[in-house]
């Protein structure tokens, strides 16, 4: 099995979907998380927005660890923030997929010129800012050069915020034609390796009929799932330090491997390294706790033979 990191690496401002007014204070905190990452030998992906991609003091700190190969450049999109501006701005217009396709790709080509000319790459891995990824987005990466995108949160449905239905993907990664983005193909253009979400039991597909009954319930279907949750009969997990301790996150790799999937693929947000800027580090201590999670799931890798690649390397995977 092999570790991908993939992060959304991003402004600070988590809930407000201004174009120009952000800041981006949470990078700093990169060259600590870098060298825990040093540490373990692990090479993530930075998978960098439009505010980092043209912040001075971001792109010294991003830079120095890609030039010295310790990391990977990738992209990711917030429409809201990314040239150019033509769109109304509002939560539906926050999701790249509710935008027309000739919209998706000028912003995309936009942010994609900018990180080129600041960080000397072009960039091949990609993911939609609130996981917003339809066949438009698809097409568009395919017609810019993209290889690998990492969209997709499986067993997710994102449609109460304007956004896509991923309730029926599993957490492994497949090639795909830009025909149609969502089927498998031996022979496609790009792979999409979508971010570990599974559960704790064996049979995912039948977890996955059981929780998606147990919300079509009409009455009392939070109680449902939370009695399910607690007898460990359905117990869904992200791979997230940002909303799972370590131990659910081993034993959620526990069972990727029981199920013979070839990769994990843990992901979180760059603000998150910083308390105080997302609901899921709140205070100092919480954010000890945070880079606790990610140290003791590199243990737990380190210890168990899994290696670390970069998003890119799964090109040779798949």
């Amino acid at each position: 099995m092999k570790l991908i990191i993939t992060i959304d690496t991003e402004e600070d401002n988590w809930t407000d979907y201004s174009r120009t007014e952000y800041t981006t204070e949470n990078i700093k905190r990169i060259t600590h998380l870098q060298q825990l990452f040093d540490d373990f030998n692990v090479k993530p992906t930075y998978l960098i927005d439009y505010p980092v991609a043209t912040d001075d003091n971001a792109i010294i700190i991003l830079k120095k660890i890609f030039e010295n190969g310790k990391c990977e450049i990738g992209t990711h999109c917030h429409p809201w923030n990314t040239p150019p501006f033509e769109e109304e701005i509002n939560e539906k217009n926050s999701m790249m997929c509710n935008l027309p396709a000739e919209m998706q790709y000028r912003k995309i080509s936009f942010l994609h010129q900018t990180i080129k000319k600041h960080f000397n790459v072009e960039p091949i891995s990609f993911r939609c800012g609130r996981w917003g990824y339809n066949q438009d987005v698809g097409r568009n990466l395919c017609k810019l050069g993209y290889k690998i995108d990492t969209s997709i949160t499986p067993y997710t449905d994102w449609t109460d915020y304007y956004g896509p239905d991923f309730s029926n993907f599993s957490p492994g990664p497949f090639r795909f034609s830009i025909k149609d983005i969502f089927m498998k193909s031996s022979n496609g253009h790009m792979i999409e390796v979508p971010a570990t979400i599974g559960f704790l039991q064996y049979n995912f597909k039948l977890c996955n009929r059981v929780l998606q009954i147990l919300r079509h319930k009409p009455v009392n279907r939070l109680r449902l799932v939370g009695i399910f949750y607690r007898l460990n009969l359905l117990n869904k997990v992200w791979l997230s330090p940002e909303v799972e301790d370590s131990k659910r996150m081993i034993k959620l790799t526990r069972s990727m491997i029981r199920n013979k999937f070839k990769v994990i693929n843990m992901s979180f947000h760059s603000p998150s390294l910083m308390h105080g800027l997302t609901p899921f580090v709140n205070t100092k201590d919480e954010e000890k706790r945070f880079f606790a999670r990610i140290k003791e799931f590199l243990i737990y890798a380190k210890d168990t033979g899994i290696e670390s690649i970069k998003l890119s390397d799964s090109l040779n995977l798949f």
